[in-house]
């Protein structure tokens, strides 16, 4: 971490916050008129238009080789896979029902780094997860009785991001964000190339590329760029505060969808699903306090 200045990071994590659901709209507004794979794409390529310039200028490394090469190309799929799922979710879902269930991926985190990383996990955070859960459950009920089993996409998205974060964790010490960032645009966009070509010649039409319309160019190129801005938001706002202090800061993330898919859609979660929010929200809460607990002073009783 470069330099205690847990106020900026703050205010990066707040930034990220604020943008990452705008993104999903206009996501959800381009569903409709643009194929998943040209969305996923467009998000890859900027990625690499946008960073790849600003590492080699400022001379940041962005080859990686062995090991890092392999876990980064891995971290690219990831993303893909769940920027696939989240969009494909948000043809289904209000928005900020799709963020809520996907916030279940703190849980999966947990048990995730608990199965692979052997971190101690205590009877109090596995019963804040199954708390967690439930209130998951509780926003998926009624939107499964309208949408039927598309309503597991997000779940989908939480846990591959919770293998992403995993993987970003092993290898963030050994990287650079801007580098590392470029290099997932740049190995994004070409893996991405062939499957566009196979799309085509067999006539997928989610994964076809198909050349938007001109009045959609302008939002896909917003939306590419403010993926990519989000990201770096967030990895910034790690280099300057303490990720304990920070944790707290994403379930933000919630409230501000729901205000984004009033605005934009007029959509606004039931009663049982605003009850689940609630209920995910108090829940994630509850674990990053045992984890802040945990990490002052607690060797002798795991949480």
């Amino acid at each position: 971490m470069s330099g205690d200045r847990p106020f900026l990071g703050i205010l990066l994590m707040l930034a990220f916050c604020v943008i990452v659901p705008l993104g999903d709209s206009l996501a959800k507004m381009l569903g409709p008129v643009v194929t998943l794979a040209t969305m996923i794409f467009v998000r890859f390529l900027f990625q690499a238009v946008m960073l790849t310039p600003i590492a080699l200028a400022t001379g940041r490394p962005v080859a990686l080789r062995g090991r890092l090469f392999w876990l980064a190309y891995a971290r690219a799929l990831l993303q893909m896979a769940g920027l696939g799922c989240m969009f494909t979710a948000l043809a289904y879902l209000p928005l900020a029902d799709a963020v809520a269930i996907a916030f279940v991926m703190p849980f999966i985190m947990l048990l995730l780094g608990w199965f692979f990383l052997n971190e101690e996990v205590g009877i109090r955070r596995i019963a804040a997860c199954t708390v967690g859960f439930i209130g998951t459950l509780m926003v998926i009920q009624p939107n499964f009785a309208n949408v039927g089993w598309p309503v597991l996409y997000p779940l989908a998205v939480a846990l591959i991001f919770a293998l992403f974060m995993l993987i970003t964790r092993q290898i963030a010490k050994d990287t650079d964000p801007i580098g590392l960032q470029a290099l997932n645009g740049i190995t994004g966009t070409l893996t991405l190339l062939p499957l566009l070509w196979l799309g085509y010649v067999f006539d997928l039409a989610p994964m076809s590329f198909v050349w938007p319309e001109t009045t959609h160019l302008p939002l896909l190129a917003v939306m590419g760029a403010v993926g990519t801005i989000a990201h770096l938001f967030m990895t910034w706002s790690l280099r300057y505060a303490p990720s304990a202090t920070l944790a707290p800061m994403q379930y933000i993330e919630i409230p501000i969808a729901t205000i984004y898919g009033f605005v934009f859609f007029g959509d606004l979660p039931n009663g049982l699903a605003a009850a689940g929010i609630c209920v995910t929200i108090g829940a994630g809460l509850y674990i990053i306090y045992r984890e802040q607990a945990n990490a002052k002073n607690t060797p002798a009783e795991p949480a």
